[in-house]
C-alpha cells in the first residue's frame, strides 16, 4: 500500500487514507466490464473525509413554491418551540417540515463533475458546454472509431480527487399547512386591555411587539397579519394588544350611539367627528381610534372633500351577538334574533351565518329551535376530544354547521370531508346529509 503524502495536510483526510493508482483504476474498470476506450479522460476518485463532522448539515428537499421563494430572493424562516413541530416560512406560505428515510445513502460531494464535463476531447465533450449523453450513448453502443484512434493505452488516467463531506441516509420533507395562529391568540389573552384602570394589573414581560409575535408564530408574514387582523389585534405604545371582549364591546356601544344620535347611514361615517362626540374622560382616544379602523373601511359615498365610513357590519353583528350569548345559557331562536336585532342601530341586518365558529342554532327540538354559544377558539386542540364534545352538544350536524369547528384540523392535503369521513358517520335525512357521531358520545 502506499499513502500519498500530498493528501495528508487536508484536514479532512485520515493520515491512513489510501489513495487509488492508476494502476487500481484500470484494474476496477475491468472487473467493473467497462470498455476503456469509451471512458472519459478524467477519473473522479471519493474518499471518505470525517463525515461526522457536519452534523449541522441537513437534506431539504423543496418544491415548486419553496424553490421560487429562494431564486426570487426570498427569506425562509423555520419556527417552532421545544415542544412544537418545526414549520418552514415563505414571505406567505407554511410549510411542516418531517424527516423522511432514504433507501439508498446519499452522498455530498462538493465539486463533483456530472456526464462528459470530465472530459477534454472535442469528440467526447458536449457542444457549447450542453448535456448530450444520449448521443454519447449511442457512440458507446457502436464502438465509436474515433474512441479507437484516441485512446492509449499505455497512458495513466487524469485523477482529480473528491472528498465526501456527509452521508445522507434521511432527509426533511415540507407538506404546506394551515398558518397556527392558537399560540398567537393564547399570548395576545394574556395582556387583554380592558381599560387604563386596569393597566396595573398587566405583567409588562408579557407585552410583545410585532416582530416578537411574528418569530413566535408559527406562520409567514402575511399570515401573520391575516391572523392579526382575525384576533382584532392593535398597536399600543409599541406593543400588539387585543380588547378584553366586555371592554370591546362597551367602546362599540359608544361609537355605534353615534350614528343613532346622528341619524347616519352606516355607510357614511364621519371618522373626526365621531371621536370628537366621546369624550377621553369616558375612553382614551388611542382605543377609540383603533376601535374605530377595526370596524369600519371607506365608503363609496365619499368624495373628495370628505372621507366617510361604512362599518363592517359582519364583526358588528358578531360582536354583540357575543354579548347577548352569554356563556351556558340558551334562547329560542326568535327570541334571540329580536334581541339581536334590537341591539343594532338602524341600518344593520341580523343573519344566521353571522354566528359562524361563536353560536349554534339547535333545531333537535320539533317546533322550538334555539341557540347557544359554542366558541370555536375556546374548544380543546385535539380533534377526538373536540369531536366529542361537538356530538355531545349537538347529535346532528350539517358540513355547514359543523366546519367552522373542524377547518382548524384541516390543510391543503387534507379536507374537512375527509376528516369527517374517518371520524364520523354520515347519513342523509330529507335528501340532507347529516352527520353523526361514529361510536358514539
Amino acid at each position: 500500500m502506499e499513502v500519498d503524502e500530498s493528501f495528508n495536510n487536508d484536514e479532512n483526510v485520515p493520515l491512513s487514507q489510501y489513495s487509488r493508482t492508476s494502476d487500481d483504476i484500470k484494474s476496477m474498470i475491468k472487473l467493473a466490464k467497462l470498455n476503456e476506450k469509451q471512458l472519459t479522460d478524467v477519473t473522479q476518485v471519493l474518499y471518505y473525509g470525517d463525515v461526522e463532522s457536519n452534523p449541522d448539515l441537513k437534506l431539504l428537499e423543496l418544491n415548486g413554491s419553496l424553490l421560487s421563494a429562494i431564486e426570487e430572493g426570498q427569506t425562509l424562516s423555520f419556527k417552532g418551540g421545544l415542544n412544537e413541530k418545526v414549520v418552514l416560512c415563505t414571505n406567505d406560505q407554511t410549510f411542516e417540515v418531517k424527516e423522511a428515510g432514504i433507501s439508498n445513502s446519499l452522498l455530498l460531494i462538493p465539486e463533483l463533475k456530472l456526464a462528459q464535463s470530465t472530459s477534454k476531447s472535442p469528440l467526447k465533450s458536449p457542444k457549447n458546454r450542453a448535456n448530450s449523453s444520449m448521443e454519447r450513448n449511442q457512440n458507446e453502443s457502436t464502438g465509436s472509431i474515433d474512441d479507437d484512434e484516441l485512446f492509449d493505452p499505455t497512458a495513466e488516467r487524469q485523477q482529480e480527487r473528491r472528498i465526501v463531506k456527509k452521508v445522507f441516509h434521511e432527509y426533511f420533507e415540507c407538506r404546506e399547512v394551515k398558518p397556527k395562529f392558537r399560540k398567537l391568540g393564547e399570548l395576545l389573552q394574556l395582556t387583554r386591555y380592558s381599560g387604563p384602570e386596569n393597566e396595573y394589573c398587566i405583567d409588562r414581560s408579557l407585552l410583545f411587539t410585532f416582530n416578537q409575535l411574528l418569530n413566535t408564530t408559527q406562520c409567514s408574514r402575511r399570515e401573520f397579519e391575516n391572523g392579526l387582523k382575525k384576533f382584532r389585534a392593535f398597536e399600543f405604545e409599541g406593543r400588539m394588544r387585543v380588547f378584553d371582549i366586555e371592554y370591546e364591546y362597551r367602546l362599540l356601544s359608544l361609537l355605534l350611539g353615534i350614528i343613532t344620535e346622528n341619524s347616519w347611514p352606516i355607510d357614511g361615517i364621519d371618522r373626526d367627528e365621531t371621536l370628537s362626540a366621546i369624550s377621553e374622560t369616558i375612553a382614551p382616544a388611542p382605543m377609540l381610534q383603533a376601535m374605530f379602523d377595526m370596524y369600519t373601511f371607506p365608503s363609496q359615498q365619499s368624495s373628495s372633500s370628505r372621507c366617510l365610513y361604512t362599518y363592517r357590519e359582519e364583526m358588528v353583528c358578531r360582536t354583540i351577538a357575543q354579548n347577548v350569548l352569554q356563556q351556558g345559557t340558551k334562547f329560542h331562536y326568535n327570541d334571540f334574533m329580536d334581541t339581536w336585532q334590537n341591539a343594532l342601530p338602524d341600518g344593520f341586518q341580523v343573519q344566521e351565518k353571522y354566528l359562524r365558529g361563536i353560536g349554534i342554532v339547535d333545531r333537535s327540538v320539533a317546533n322550538v329551535p334555539c341557540v347557544r354559544t359554542l366558541i370555536e377558539q375556546n374548544l380543546t386542540t385535539s380533534l377526538i376530544d373536540r369531536l366529542r364534545v361537538l356530538f355531545k352538544t349537538r347529535e346532528r350536524w350539517t358540513l355547514d354547521e359543523i366546519e367552522p369547528y373542524i377547518e382548524f384540523f384541516a390543510n391543503p392535503q387534507l379536507s374537512i370531508t375527509s376528516i369527517l369521513a374517518k371520524h364520523a358517520r354520515a347519513i342523509t335525512e330529507k335528501g340532507q346529509r347529516i352527520y353523526v357521531s361514529k361510536h358514539g358520545v
